[in-house]
């Protein structure tokens, strides 16, 4: 699979509009566990091995454990390795990145309301929108692990 085109060189200013959206994401109200769980997460339901391998590793910088990064496919039945929080964040997660199934149940949604406000909620909604966005260009462009997208 070879690389198809530098989105970066052919329309920047649609990447630039990208990198605004994760400028806010980088100072919002969720925690950085919580971001590397959505990006992983939603990653791996895209099957998007550059972004899997990217979050993974930040994860891991940022004092993830490796053994939470192992079980995420399986998180329902990881027991407590995941907070309930954390859970509510990825049926989210998972929710809306399948959205063509049902979109975000109200169930999961009042569900997230225990845990957290409705602008963390917005906060957790943009980050899982936003890697959708970013593993939907990176597979369209075949852009593949070690390559820059810039």
């Amino acid at each position: 699979m070879q690389k198809r085109f530098n989105i970066k060189a052919v329309t920047p200013n649609a990447l630039k509009a990208m990198i605004g959206l994760e400028t806010y994401l980088s100072q919002c109200s969720i925690s950085r566990t919580t971001k590397e769980l959505i990006k992983i997460r939603a990653s791996q339901i895209n099957g998007c091995a550059y972004c899997i391998n990217i979050h993974t590793q930040d994860a891991i910088k940022n004092g993830e454990a490796a053994q939470r990064i192992f079980l995420l496919t399986a998180w329902r039945e990881a027991a407590d390795i995941f907070t309930a929080e954390e859970k509510s964040v990825l049926a989210i997660t998972e929710e809306i990145t399948l959205i063509h199934q049902a979109g975000l149940s109200d169930d999961t949604y009042t569900n997230a309301l225990q845990f957290f406000s409705e602008a963390q909620i917005s906060d957790i909604i943009m980050a899982v929108v936003a890697i959708n966005l970013w593993n939907r260009i990176v597979l369209s462009t075949h852009l593949q692990i070690g390559e820059s997208l810039a």
